[in-house]
């Protein structure tokens, strides 16, 4: 699945509007810069791309009075949201071992209702275990790396990584049943988008030339 499209789908949609700029801003200050492929040129490919495709709508912006070209603001449509909301739950149910696929879904969960993140959740820890049969068909972890020789790390490493996350998940779980967080229909959601204007603590560069225009 593409998180790029997850992440920028996302940050528009809690804006109602945006610009490239803000998105940006916002995908640096959720640190997707350091764990997806979220770089600048890529945000600003997506935002078009997507125009393209009808899951945005673009906006000319007159330019201010100082001078300038025009900005481009994007706004979500429904075909948008549809495929925000797919890509959502496909991010927080697959096991592909891409961990910016699971870390993208969790930076946007709340935007779904608690039962079916808890839902989702589950199907994750099932994917998780399935894999892991699958593996152990052929690569007993207990017997350890040794009997592939020094390529059974690979497989080592993978199953320790399977196991991890795993746990982490029932944990996960745990603390949503437990009622961590505000979800969908709770009440007032966290913001977890910037407001025009307002510092990004991990500090986004320039604004790109795209924003404007």
């Amino acid at each position: 699945m593409s998180v790029i499209r997850l992440l920028v789908l996302g940050a528009v949609r809690q804006h109602g509007r945006a610009h490239g700029y803000q998105v940006r801003n916002d995908l640096e200050y959720w640190g997707a810069h350091e764990w997806s492929n979220a770089k600048p040129g890529s945000i600003y490919h997506a935002l078009k791309q997507m125009a393209k495709q009808g899951l945005l709508l673009a906006h000319e912006i007159a330019p201010s009075p100082a001078g300038g070209p025009p900005r481009t603001e994007y706004e979500i449509t429904e075909q948008g949201t549809e495929e925000y909301f797919t890509l959502l739950r496909e991010s927080l149910t697959a096991y592909d071992q891409k961990p910016d696929v699971l870390s993208a879904g969790l930076g946007l969960m709340v935007d779904l209702g608690r039962e079916e993140v808890l839902g989702l959740l589950e199907e994750r820890i099932g994917a998780i275990e399935k894999w892991r049969r699958s593996v152990t068909e052929y690569y007993t972890p207990e017997e350890g790396p040794g009997q592939l020789g020094h390529i059974g790390e690979i497989m080592n490493f993978w199953v320790h990584s399977a196991d991890t996350g795993a746990q982490w998940t029932r944990e996960l779980v745990e603390r949503i049943r437990g009622g961590a967080y505000t979800f969908a229909g709770e009440g007032e959601p966290f913001v977890g988008v910037l407001g025009e204007g307002e510092e990004n603590p991990f500090g986004a560069g320039e604004p790109h030339p795209g924003d404007r225009g």
